[in-house]
């Protein structure tokens, strides 16, 4: 049987996904988070900084024995903002793509948001008929996609996303009030360039929106078979960014469903969906397990 690979570099995670065809699509064998934060202060520097690789490539190794482990026959990664913005992006590139063994494709953004696409409307078929947006927030930039139920209507990827807006606008624990009026200006501005229906169903994919899940269900362990398809009332999106904004990072990381690691950039990440939510006048945020590792996945398997 086939197991192809997925590995998807993020701008605060790495991402692997192993995957064997079954009838009518795809099992997940694994399905494996690692924070490498890669792009921990490129908003400020342009580049990627020295720990940062050093913690990525580490992650790499575990990846590439995990691979082995499983004899996969193909391999495919993708690269997002981080990569595609660092000014010494090679640095981690080239040692990345010799343990690996396999090239890296640094995605551009409107690539990235048509993965995106493909993992909701492949992942949750219930999405179609209706006109509907897929938000993906990663760490450097959030893709938002638009459908009218049927095809893509607008695509665009900003540069906002949970690593670098935490690190430009929420410096202090908890963010101060100044802080997070900055936040909302900031997302707004860029949120004025995308396309939000009013009326449309917002559909939430990757890190943040699946841990605004896990906090609102109170999971005292991650389970994607409770995160995918739930549905979070647009109030209660309002009352957990609420929550999160007003809290430390230590209050967050002891929250009942919290990834640790992901305490200190949750609330911008949040944030951005409470936007989105309002924009869309959208009753509820829709939640996908399945980002664009699974839109790789559903593309090298030929569905769509």
């Amino acid at each position: 049987m086939s197991r192809r690979a997925v590995i998807d570099i993020g701008s605060n995670t790495l991402l692997l996904l192993i995957t064997e065809p079954v009838e009518g699509g795809l099992r997940a064998k694994v399905d494996l988070a690692r924070f490498g934060r890669l792009g921990q202060g490129l908003d400020a520097t342009g580049k990627l900084a020295d720990e940062a690789i050093a913690r990525s490539l580490e992650i790499c190794r575990e990846y590439k024995a995990e691979m082995q482990r499983w004899g996969v026959e193909q391999i495919a990664i993708v690269g997002t903002a981080a990569l595609r913005e660092a000014t010494n992006a090679a640095a981690f590139r080239e040692p990345a793509e010799q343990i690996l063994g396999a090239p890296i494709e640094i995605i551009a953004g409107a690539r990235e948001a048509e993965l995106a696409y493909r993992s909701v409307v492949v992942g949750l078929p219930e999405v179609k008929g209706t006109p509907f947006v897929v938000v993906d927030v990663g760490g450097a930039s959030t893709e938002v996609v638009a459908s009218d139920g049927a095809q893509v209507t607008a695509a665009i990827s900003l540069p906002i996303g949970a690593v670098r807006l935490t690190e430009r606008c929420l410096r202090a624990d908890p963010p101060t009030a100044e802080e997070i009026a900055a936040l909302t200006r900031d997302i707004d501005a860029q949120l004025d360039a995308a396309t939000i229906p009013r009326g449309a169903a917002v559909v939430g994919t990757a890190g943040s929106a699946t841990t605004l899940a896990a906090v609102e269900l109170g999971l005292d362990k991650y389970d994607p078979a409770k995160i995918h398809g739930v549905r979070v009332p647009a109030a209660n999106v309002d009352a957990l960014v609420a929550r999160l904004l007003a809290a430390t990072v230590a209050e967050r990381r002891a929250m009942k469903g919290m990834e640790p690691k992901r305490a200190d950039v949750i609330a911008a990440g949040a944030a951005i969906f409470g936007r989105i939510v309002a924009r869309a006048a959208a009753d509820s945020l829709l939640i996908s397990d399945r980002g664009i590792r699974w839109g790789v996945a559903y593309e090298l398997a030929g569905l769509a």
